[in-house]
Order: C-alpha cells, then structure tokens, then sequence
C-alpha cells in the first residue's frame, strides 16, 4: 500500500506519498481500507519530531479515519468484512489501510457521509472525554472554549449546546467569531483584542468549565476566568509547557486542573470513552444536533498542503486528507 511517510523530522515539505508494507490485523484488530484521515495539531508535532508515537503504534502519521473493514482479526465480534466505519487511532491514518483495535470503531452515523466521518473521532472522544466524562459539563454551566474555529472547538460548541450550556469561544477574528456564532456559541471573544477573563466575568460571572488549548500562556487567566468550582482541562500546549499555579486561588474558589491526552491512554481507557461515545454521543450526531464540521479537503498524497493549512491557522474546521481522488 501507499502511505505518508517522514523523510526526516522538519517542515511540511518532509512528508512523502511512499510504499509501505500492508498492515495484518492481529487478535483484537481490524484492518480498515481508508477513506479519508484528517490532520490534527499532535500530526505537525510528530513531522517535527516533537511527538514520538507510543511503544506499539505506527510511526505512519494519523489519528483518526474513515473507511470500510476490509480483515477482521481473532476474537473479533460485533463487526463484518464490508462495514463503514471510522475510528480513533494512535497512528496509521495518512495510508491506503490502517490496523485498529476494534474496541476503537466507530460505526458510521446515520446521515453522515463516509469522507466527512474521517473528522469525528479524534475531535468526538475527546471532547466527549474531557468535557462530559471527566468535567461533567451540565445543562445550564459555561463552557469557555479557546481556539473555537478549530476542530475541537467546533465540536465542543455543537456538543456543549446540546446538552444546553451556554458557550464562549475565544478566535482570532471577526469572521472565525462569527462562524463559531453561526455553530451555536453564545458569547465571542477576539484574544487579539479582548481580555476573556474581563468578558466571561461581565458576561456571566465566569465559566464552569474551560476546555484549553493554550497550556502555560493561559493558566494563571484561565484560574480567574472560573467561577468557583469550576474545571479547568487542559488538552494542548500551544502556549509553552511550565506555567505558575496559585494554590491560594485555587483553594478560594475549590477549582480543578486537569490535564490529559487522548493517544497515550491505555487500550481498555480508549475502548471505555468509545464506547460512551457511541452509546450517548453518536445519538446527537444521527439527529443532526452535532455535525463534523469539514473546512478542506485535500488528496491524502498532498498531505504536505493540508499541514501548511493547519499551521497557517486560516481553516474552520476540520482539514481532511481523502485517500482516493
């Protein structure tokens, strides 16, 4: 098969469409033709050099896809040579064929189309992980989302608001404010021209939960933006590694920090939010409640134009790779 390759760690231009070796499904996996991946910021870190996979996991680029099972491995129950599905990976994506736990499929939803479900996965178990599982966001709380015009953020809206909370992104423009607007959320705030803290506190006395991209360039604000018994999740570090906590505040308003990835997590923990996410997530995703939200798409051999559109930060959404033309 073909796959995406990393000639050496660098620039997006190190990505290559090469021959590889098919992927055999061991005991437990199935073996998916793909469709489509789609291209998350953990992807550019790992062209980098910056994100090794976890012992066992490809190397190939990729953490989530689409497709149809094409081999069933041993012990595998509940799936058939021939369904559509998408699923949450931790590598392999960016191929013609990936294996996968099956207790990590997906089955597509109804309404979706096949392409467009190679964006859910990644975006779904870990908003759903950290937002709903462990923060236990509730009808009625803030959610304040930073990097709302993202793949995350735009599926943190949807799920936020169906369940009735009331949602804040920050963006870095008027036009990815209003599409976010245009997604459910209820309040916008412009990071290069507003203080979030300021306008959750005006707004509506600050926030339940926040879902964190940002890391250390955040977290003293993030703290201040809570109300009490708030929730802090940290998923990203985009604003540096090591910040300063304030116990004092946080033992003044009995906040939470959290901090947690998705890749790394034990086989049993994925296949747990998996399966959450089927039983009370795809549901809102049938009724058309919570949508994959697709701002381009691009032949997965060009991979390298997907990445230089994630990092130049201009897409809504989610940047997909289509594995056959």
């Amino acid at each position: 098969m073909y796959a995406i390759t990393i000639r050496e760690p660098g620039d997006p231009d190190v990505l290559e469409w090469a021959e590889v070796p098919d992927p055999v499904a061991g005991e437990g996996e199935v073996v998916i033709e793909v469709a489509a991946s789609a291209v998350n910021r953990a992807d550019l870190l790992q062209r980098q050099g910056n994100y090794p996979p976890p012992p066992g996991a490809s190397d190939i680029l990729g953490l989530e896809c689409s497709g149809t099972i094409a081999e069933i491995g041993e012990g595998v129950e509940g799936w058939r040579i021939g369904d559509e599905v998408c699923a949450l990976l931790a590598g392999g994506g960016y191929g013609e064929k990936v294996a996968v736990p099956a207790g990590q499929l997906l089955p597509l939803p109804a309404e979706v189309e096949l392409l467009a479900a190679a964006g859910l996965p990644e975006v779904a178990c870990t908003v759903w992980a950290n937002v709903v599982m462990h923060a236990g966001l509730s009808e009625g709380e803030v959610l304040l989302v930073h990097g709302g015009a993202g793949g995350i953020g735009t599926h943190a809206i949807q799920v936020a608001k169906a369940l009735g909370a009331t949602v804040a992104v920050t963006a870095g423009s008027a036009a990815r404010l209003e599409s976010c607007r245009q997604l459910g959320a209820d309040i916008t705030i412009n990071y290069k021209e507003q203080d979030f803290v300021e306008v959750l506190r005006a707004e509506t006395g600050g926030a339940d939960v926040i879902l964190d991209n940002m890391g250390a360039k955040y977290l003293d604000r993030n703290i201040d933006a809570l109300k009490a018994d708030g929730r802090l999740v940290v998923i990203g570090m985009q604003g540096g590694v090591k910040g300063e906590l304030n116990i004092g505040k946080l033992l003044g308003k009995r906040v939470s920090v959290y901090a947690a990835g998705l890749r790394s997590r034990p086989l049993a923990q994925k296949a747990a939010i998996v399966a959450d996410v089927r039983e009370r997530l795809w549901p809102l995703v049938e009724q058309g409640s919570v949508k994959p939200i697709v701002g381009q798409v691009v032949p997965m051999a060009e991979a390298s134009s997907a990445h230089r559109a994630l990092e130049e930060g201009t897409v809504f959404g989610k940047v997909l790779l289509a594995a056959k033309s």
